[in-house]
């Protein structure tokens, strides 16, 4: 599509791979603190950690939990769903998870190729509700802030997608125009949805074939598939 200038990707999920890795690095600190005393199976930390998680990053994006709490509040939610009250187990447990799951570096298949093929026509950018730092650490140890010209965080920004702050934000700090700009992500609501209330084309990586009756510009169940449009 020619009057597309500027790409704008999510990052968790869309090109790092938020759950390979974050299995990677929960299971680590099972093993490390010995959480097999009291849970049976790795995978069930893992599968009980992601369900709480992603419950509180929704209070988190409707600006009803800080990122502090959000912080703490999931180990001890996750720890306590498998009877361990042990509020500096989980503080511990959720300080590592910071400091370990950043440095993991499994991407989204056909990520970098993706990357390094639309990177010769297009600028690139991220668009995240991560957290600042922890985003910067996964871009360096993946070896990917060489694609992005600009890195736009809800934290910094103020606002969560989907709302149109930090779209907003996000184009005008690199002075693109709505119909030049293209937002690529996973998430229907965040990704979307906000993107389209905002004003600009959508690409959804539906990974999973997930049904659903969300309008939107394209749709795609692998990054490569972006080749077809771009």
């Amino acid at each position: 599509m020619g009057h597309y200038k500027h790409i704008f990707f999510d990052l968790d999920r869309t090109i790092w791979d938020f759950d390979r890795n974050s299995g990677k690095t929960l299971k680590e600190l099972y093993c490390k603190y010995h959480l097999d005393r009291s849970i049976d199976d790795p995978e069930d930390f893992v599968q009980v950690y992601h369900e709480i998680n992603g419950q509180l990053w929704g209070l988190y994006r409707k600006g009803e939990m800080t990122k502090d709490i959000l912080r703490t509040k999931r180990f001890r939610m996750s720890l306590a769903r498998f009877g361990i009250t042990d509020d500096d187990l989980a503080e511990k447990i959720g300080d590592e998870y910071l400091d370990i799951s950043p440095t993991k570096t499994l991407l989204v298949p056909h990520a970098r190729e993706i990357l390094a093929y639309l990177q010769t026509g297009y600028r690139l950018h991220i668009i995240t509700n991560g957290f600042l730092t922890t985003q910067q650490i996964k871009l360096k140890n993946c070896r990917l802030e060489q694609y992005f010209q600009s890195l736009t965080t809800s934290e910094v920004v103020g606002h969560n997608k989907p709302r149109p702050e930090i779209f907003h934000q996000a184009l005008s700090s690199v002075n693109a125009r709505k119909k030049e700009s293209l937002m690529i992500g996973d998430d229907l609501e965040v990704d979307v949805r906000g993107a389209r209330k905002f004003g600009i084309d959508q690409v959804f990586l539906n990974r999973d074939r997930v049904i659903h009756h969300e309008p939107v510009t394209f749709e795609i169940d692998t990054l490569l598939a972006l080749k077809d449009i771009l």
